[in-house]
């Protein structure tokens, strides 16, 4: 896991050194009609969080242009700053390289194609509504543009195009570095060697979630050691009896670990090793335990107004934080869509994957 989050970290970094980040926002946005700003301005932050695999670089990326859009159309900050935060998460929760899924898929021993189809399936509703519910919400005007390069968007689509044929990641992440590398060498954005203090800039930008991955880690396996574990394990399912009720616990347990922590990554990393244990007594498939896991602790981390992304966006705004949870409606969706497939049951899965 620690390898994964330095190479993310790299990959993050040095697309972004490259302009790809500039690159697929301008041309996402130059393809937007001037009254469809606000549903445009969700799938943009869509595609981008989904792209990068983080949410804070999505706010930080997007929110000038939100407000621009809102200073134009004259929507209230407080709606712009929800849709990008929404989109934000929708990034977080589903990316191939999210930190997210790899604490999820790693904690559940699968593989990172197998929880995004499922997870795929429980938020796509969701996103479908939130696109019909910003359709009437008025705004229009025009946005002002920057320069693009498709060419600079390859690594991105190299990744996500490798991770849906089930390639390791480590490997997914090395090619799309190289291939970065070989572009920003091209368009001038560095040398190869300057490549390399890029390439560290990015990898320190995820030093402390690798380190607090470790630190966590070893915490786990000492509550386990200590009979924590069981402790926890027998007062969580004390009064379960059914599947749904387990899948109801394990929901709990992390929702209330990112509400406590507001960090959604290693609220994961916390509750997947209980997440395992309960899984396996009551028989719930793993893709379903990593996509609950995912599913519940990035909604609750895009709605606590103490959480670094709505503080980034109330900042940048300069408005409350509070006041943008009313509008982050895809992250109240995720959570409304999450319950239903907990009750429902879809998408079941009867047989569980094969694991790494």
């Amino acid at each position: 896991m620690v390898v994964i989050y330095v190479l993310c970290g790299g990959f993050s970094g040095i697309t972004r050194g490259m302009g790809a980040v500039d690159s697929i926002v301008n041309f996402a946005l130059s393809i937007i009609p001037s009254n469809l700003v606000l549903p445009g301005l969700f799938l943009v932050g869509c595609l981008l969080s989904f792209a990068m695999g983080t949410s804070m670089g999505t706010v930080a990326a997007l929110m000038p242009i939100g407000i621009g859009i809102a200073e134009k159309s004259g929507v209230s900050l407080a709606l712009v700053s929800g849709v990008v935060v929404g989109s934000a998460m929708f990034g977080d929760n589903l990316s191939f390289i999210s930190d997210t899924t790899i604490a999820a898929t790693r904690t559940q021993n699968i593989k990172n194609i197998e929880k995004f189809k499922a997870n795929a399936i429980m938020v796509l509703p969701a996103f479908i509504l939130t696109i019909a519910w910003l359709l009437f919400q008025g705004g229009s005007g025009a946005i002002e543009l920057g320069t693009y390069n498709l060419f600079y968007t390859a690594p991105y689509i190299l990744v996500i195009v490798l991770s849906l044929m089930g390639l390791n990641v480590a490997v997914v992440l090395g090619l799309g570095i190289a291939l970065s590398v070989v572009i920003g060498v091209i368009n001038g954005s560095f040398t190869l060697l300057g490549s390399f203090a890029v390439l560290h800039e990015g990898i320190m930008g995820m030093e402390d979630m690798a380190v607090i991955a470790v630190i966590v880690g070893g915490i786990v396996e000492l509550m386990r050691a200590y009979g924590g574990i069981d402790f926890l394990l027998y007062n969580l399912t004390k009064t379960t009896k059914t599947k749904k009720g387990a899948e109801l616990s394990i929901a709990g347990l992390v929702s209330l670990l990112d509400l406590a922590m507001t960090n959604n990554t290693i609220s994961i990393i916390a509750a997947g090793s209980i997440a395992r244990d309960i899984s396996q007594e009551y028989d719930i498939a793993p893709q379903r335990v990593a996509s609950l896991l995912d599913i519940f602790a990035s909604a609750f981390n895009g709605l606590a107004p103490y959480a670094g992304q709505l503080l980034v966006a109330g900042g940048m705004a300069g408005i409350a934080p509070a006041s943008i949870m009313p509008y982050n409606v895809y992250c109240i969706l995720m959570l409304v869509f999450g319950l239903l497939s907990i009750i429902t049951g879809v998408p079941n899965y009867n047989k569980k994957v094969k694991t790494k």
